[in-house]
């Protein structure tokens, strides 16, 4: 739709609404009309075909408060298609709209007018009529960047440096992307910086326009240093907090520390993948920490209190059940990994029974005495039976 179609197309009488018709009102209408000619309900039916365009294109407009405004101040400015002239001034006189919105008037306009109509419509549509007219907001862009804390950094948190390189408005030619700061308005997209298509069933798609990559504008004398573009590489550091309790691999999305926007537009944002280094001691299970604590085997046969470090605090006494088994997991709750809410998870320790590889005469002696005590049915003996059966 071309800002033309706000003064020349009446879409109160389209939509058969009077112009100080309520929301509740033009939607009550659009929906009754767009269902009687809904091409769907009119197949090979043309006019019904272009009466739906029509009424999709006035409720577009009507429906969305801030562009009402704009098309009501447009119809009162310019009328229906042309200026009126005062009292006495003889009537009315009709001119080209075309020559106003960008046809072969340019920055300047013709006819007569210069700039002025150029700069009304850039101040009430939010499109350029003149080489200093404001085009729309850009969004920053988006930055991904990657950190490599260690392993209790991860746990706990940590604040670290980024050293980031992104797109941002041009120094040389302040964002303009003109040598003069001087850029011209996109005739393609008359500074919109987007072009519609049609996708059939009168509905339309909207593409960032290809001529000015979607800037609106387009340099007369290309700037140097970025290229008629208007951004260019910059680079900053950051310090950016990493929460606790995050895990190796991990994404985190920091909202609106990407790159700046545009004339006006919100930053991007920053996307930081991190990476947790090992520890000689811990592991991660979630959030849970684990530890593998060696024990003798007196200890895991008669059981006792061994003592268990922890990540970053004082160590832990856990109470070792006699008759403990090699690989049994006990839980020592809260000194594990941080989580959202702040609480901690667990540390899971994996008992290890510690065979000595050298033992001396009074062990040996003391060992056997236990195997003749101990001694009884072969313990492999249902391995063995469970095997042939299978």
């Amino acid at each position: 739709m071309s800002t033309k179609d706000f003064v020349e197309k009446d879409y109160y009488k389209v939509l058969g609404v009077p112009k100080d018709a309520t929301e509740a009102e033009i939607k009550k209408a659009y929906r009754k009309l767009a269902r009687e000619n809904h091409p769907d309900a009119n197949k090979g039916d043309a006019k019904a075909e272009e009466r739906f365009k029509e009424i999709s294109e006035a409720n577009d407009v009507l429906g969305d408060a801030k562009r009402r405004k704009e098309y009501d101040e447009a119809r009162a400015l310019f009328g229906n298609g042309g200026f009126r002239a005062g009292p006495g001034g003889g009537g009315s006189f009709n001119f080209d709209l075309g020559d106003l919105f960008g046809g072969a008037g340019g920055a300047g306009g013709s006819g007569g007018f210069g700039g002025g109509l150029g700069d009304v419509f850039g101040g009430l549509f939010n499109r350029g009529g003149g080489a200093g007219t404001r085009t729309q907001p850009r969004r920053g862009q988006d930055i991904e960047s990657e950190v490599t804390l260690s392993f209790t950094e991860a746990v706990d948190g940590a604040t670290v440096p980024l050293r980031m390189s992104s797109q941002a408005p041009c120094k040389a030619c302040s964002g303009t992307g003109d040598k003069n700061g001087t850029p011209r308005v996109c005739p393609t997209c008359v500074g919109t910086g987007q072009v519609s298509r049609g996708a059939g069933g009168g509905f339309s798609l909207t593409d960032p326009c290809a001529d000015c990559k979607g800037r609106g504008l387009i340099a007369q004398e290309p700037c140097e240093v970025c290229k008629g573009s208007g951004r260019a590489s910059s680079a900053r550091t950051m310090q950016v907090r990493i929460p606790a309790g995050v895990s190796d691999g991990q994404r985190i999305r920091l909202r609106g520390k990407g790159g700046p926007g545009e004339h006006g537009g919100p930053a991007g944002d920053l996307y930081v993948v991190v990476h947790v280094g090992a520890h000689p001691v811990f592991g991660r299970k979630g959030d849970n920490l684990t530890v593998t604590v060696p024990v003798t085997f007196p200890e895991a046969a008669l059981g006792g209190e061994i003592k268990v470090p922890t990540l970053g605090g004082p160590a832990v006494t856990l109470k070792l059940p006699a008759g403990t088994p090699n690989g049994r997991t006990m839980r020592a709750r809260g000194k594990g990994a941080a989580r959202k809410d702040g609480t901690r998870g667990d540390l899971l320790v994996t008992i290890e029974v510690v065979v000595p590889g050298d033992l001396g005469d009074k062990a040996k002696e003391a060992l056997e005495s236990y195997r003749e005590a101990t001694a009884g049915p072969d313990p492999r003996a249902e391995l063995f039976q469970a095997a042939k059966g299978a």
